[in-house]
């Protein structure tokens, strides 16, 4: 039990040493990283709507 508490504090420990470590983002950056993925997903489900309706008009097509 001893050696549990141990690791799981060695763990936290270890884990805190590494989060000072990275490099948070501004937030000018985030907003535009924020931006690019909003407008990622907008591009892409307007793919995904426009081949959905294309492939519903070919179905209806053959029916």
């Amino acid at each position: 039990m001893k050696r549990s508490f141990k690791s799981l504090f060695s763990f936290f420990t270890e884990s805190w040493s590494e989060l000072k470590k990275v490099r948070w983002p501004s937030r000018k950056e985030l907003k535009n990283y924020s931006l690019i993925v909003f407008g990622t997903i907008v591009v892409i489900a307007v793919y995904f709507w426009v081949l959905d309706i294309g492939i519903s008009a070919v179905i209806e097509a053959i029916i």
